[in-house]
């Protein structure tokens, strides 16, 4: 640390030299000494005298204390730009029989005016530049100076020598500078002092967990819920409600301790975070006019963390891939504000994620085919698409499930031959319902083209649950898919469409699907 030659205020102060003046004290127990008196009780026979008990002693009559008159208006900012300092004082009105008013005569608020123009020099700096190339030290020695953050009162002007090893101290900073660099307190009086929310400095007034300034929490209600809602029917993939936070929600924090991923939803059913089936990075988001900070640990643990207040409601949502083991939530609402219900994963109330799976790809331009005959009256109409099995209204509702369109004629086969990831023939062995999504079970018999690896069994995913392209259990059919891996690659998956090209499989089907192959670009050499 550097030394401080000739720096005013410093002085050396001895301590009592208690060799001179012998120690007080008593050594010995008061019975082992000669000649001390023993208590000894009354004769036998005598009886013992009781004391009266004193009597009480009158109040003390606490003299009067003067009363504050009223403050004074505030003065000028101490600054012209930047953070500054405003004054006001008060009288106490006493007599001379009158104590002293409790209390301080003089406040101190915060005055934040605007920004100073680049390249200003800080306040602290133009103070000790004030003193550049005068005499100090007691010698005709010259020196520039620069503030000093290294001494115990932050609040003294402690400017360091440039060129040199050793501050000196020009007693005290001016009223509104900032204890230190990167500090909000500022320097009032030799006093560092914190700035209330209500904008004076030192009054130590905080905001309740609600945001109101001085607030007490008995204005405030804490919601505090674990989530342990029942994994699907369907299975352990897929999305699934958790809870509504209000408008107005404070200090929202959300932990999920297992592979699943939690998700967000505004208001108008826009996600903001690990939405259609794609994971986020974790890092700071701004939703509902609140910074959001997502955090996702490498053991698996997710939390979600936000001051508040939320400007709309949002949706807490889970991704699920396992069993839910619980998801906690808490924030803090005004009292009288409608809180959620202890049940929140009513499709009824709460808005359904959205279709998973990446977009569809854009369709090609494709000669109008010609229109089919028309039917006599009379005749049997095309039946409406099957629904799967537990599909129900409510979920066909949420879907919007509409009559199935596969794709069709020769430019059609073309174009998704050439930008599908997979082209095979398969066998459906199996059919599943998960999630908002349907899920086959396929074995593959011949393939035609894959970009990445084929195992003989593979699942194929419909980002549907409204039997789009249709595929019935047992049958052949000729697929044409892409594949679909998310942000984190923790989803690695084989996508069909709903708008996929999905033919039964037969031997013309094989000669025109070997033609398609003819019609790919060649890609070009590196």
């Amino acid at each position: 640390m550097p030394d401080r030659p000739g720096s005013p205020g410093f002085c050396r102060r001895d301590a009592p030299d208690e060799g001179r003046h012998g120690r007080v004290g008593v050594s010995g127990s008061p019975g082992s000494q000669r000649g001390t008196p023993r208590y000894r009780g009354p004769a036998l026979g005598t009886p013992a005298r009781v004391p009266e008990p004193p009597a009480p002693a009158r109040p003390r009559r606490q003299p009067a204390r003067g009363a504050w008159g009223p403050w004074g208006p505030w003065s000028s900012c101490s600054s012209s730009c930047g953070d500054g300092v405003a004054l006001r004082t008060r009288r106490c009105l006493r007599s001379t029989e009158e104590e002293p008013c409790t209390g301080d005569p003089r406040q101190y608020r915060l005055c934040q005016l605007q920004g100073c123009p680049g390249g200003s020099v800080p306040f602290r700096a133009m103070q000790c530049s004030l003193y550049d190339n005068k005499p100090v030290l007691g010698t005709q020695a010259r020196y520039r100076w620069v503030p000093f953050h290294g001494a115990p009162n932050v609040c003294d002007l402690n400017c360091l020598a440039m060129g040199h090893n050793f501050y000196y101290t020009f007693g005290r900073v001016l009223d509104g500078t900032r204890c230190s660099p990167g500090s909000s307190d500022l320097c009032v009086g030799g006093r560092c002092l914190s700035v209330g929310c209500d904008g004076i400095l030192g009054s130590g007034t905080q905001p309740d967990a609600c945001g109101q300034c001085g607030g007490g929490h008995d204005t405030c209600l804490f919601v505090h819920r674990l989530f342990q809602g029942t994994d699907p029917s369907s299975g352990y993939f897929g999305y699934m409600n958790v809870t509504k936070i209000p408008a107005g929600a404070t200090h929202i924090k959300v932990t999920d301790k297992s592979r699943n991923y939690l998700a967000l939803m505004t208001s108008d059913g826009r996600y903001v975070l690990n939405g259609d089936w794609s994971i986020a990075w974790p890092g700071p988001y701004e939703v509902a006019g609140t910074r959001l900070h997502y955090a996702r640990d490498p053991d698996g643990t997710e939390t979600l963390e936000a001051p508040g207040p939320t400007g709309e409601d949002l949706h807490v949502m889970v991704l699920l891939q396992e069993p839910n083991p619980g998801i906690e939530y808490e924030f803090w609402l005004p009292r009288g504000h409608p809180q959620p219900g202890r049940v929140d994963t009513s499709p009824l109330r709460q808005p359904q994620p959205r279709g998973a799976g990446s977009p569809p790809p854009p369709e090609p331009p494709v000669t109008p085919a010609p229109a089919p005959p028309t039917k006599p009256r009379g005749s049997a109409t095309e039946p409406p698409p099957r629904s799967p099995p537990g599909w129900s209204v409510a979920g066909a509702a949420a879907e919007r499930c509409g009559r199935c369109r596969p794709p069709k004629g020769r430019s059609q086969r073309i174009w998704h031959f050439c930008q599908s990831d997979f082209v095979f023939q398969g066998q459906i062995l199996a059919q599943r319902l998960v999630g908002q999504e349907t899920r086959y079970e396929v074995e593959v018999k011949t393939p035609y083209r894959h970009r990445f690896p084929l195992v003989s069994r593979e699942y194929v995913w419909v980002p549907n649950t409204c039997g789009c392209p249709r595929l019935q259990e047992g049958g052949e059919y000729l697929l044409m898919a892409r594949r679909h891996v998310n942000y984190e690659h923790t989803l690695n998956r084989i996508l069909l469409q709903d708008n996929g090209y999905a033919r039964p499989w037969t031997p013309r089907e094989d000669r025109l699907v070997r033609e398609a192959a003819q019609h790919c670009p060649q890609p070009r050499p590196p």
